[in-house]
């Protein structure tokens, strides 16, 4: 006949099985997941290489000439003159060359982010 003990046993065994199994379908899940989610990222890296191989051969020079002489009466496009590119000279000042104003001791400046930056233990 069969003893507690043996029931117990057979019920552990089963309850091992079912969490074996279970963990088991889930890892077999997690792995289609992980193979789908690479296929996916082959695809974008290969719609990505094919792209730029697109991009490359539509800004091709002599390709861009030969739309120019099909196309160029039509939109009127004319060459970039020497004089139309602006001189480094012509440029604004770079931002830490700009003067700051300066602000009368007890004063608040205009600038409210360099208000809320200022700390009483530190002078302006």
């Amino acid at each position: 006949m069969l003893k507690t003990l043996d029931l117990i046993m057979i019920g552990t065994m089963v309850a091992a099985a079912t969490v074996t199994y279970s963990i088991k379908h889930h890892a077999d899940e997690k792995l289609q997941e992980v193979r789908r989610l690479e296929a996916e990222i082959k695809l974008e890296k290969d719609t990505i290489d094919l792209l730029k191989a697109d991009w490359a051969l539509l800004t091709q020079p002599n390709r861009l000439e030969r739309l120019l002489a099909v196309y160029g009466p039509e939109l009127q496009l004319q060459p970039t003159a020497p004089e139309q590119l602006v001189q480094p000279v012509e440029l604004p000042m770079l931002k830490s060359e700009v003067p700051q104003p300066e602000v009368a001791e007890g004063e608040k400046s205009k600038d409210p982010v360099s208000d809320l930056i200022t700390t009483g233990s530190v002078k302006p």
